[in-house]
């Protein structure tokens, strides 16, 4: 999975993958997560989000399936 630098106070970077549904945020404090089960859509619209953070809270973080890696 390939992971693209974002510009955010929150994210790193963010990878997906689109066959699998995965979706890893490395997030510059807490350290990288996995999201399970991401529409394509989803990963579309957090890349376009002027703010890459509020996406998360509001549209992903506690809404799939979770793995903290690292």
């Amino acid at each position: 999975m390939e992971l693209i630098k974002v510009d955010s106070s929150m994210i790193y970077a963010v990878g997906y993958d689109e066959q699998t549904q995965v979706l890893e945020v490395v997030f510059k404090r807490t350290g990288v997560y996995r999201y399970q089960n991401v529409p394509k859509k989803v990963y579309t619209q957090l890349m376009a989000a002027s703010s890459k953070g509020s996406y998360m809270r509001d549209m992903i973080i506690d809404m799939y399936p979770t793995e903290h890696l690292r």
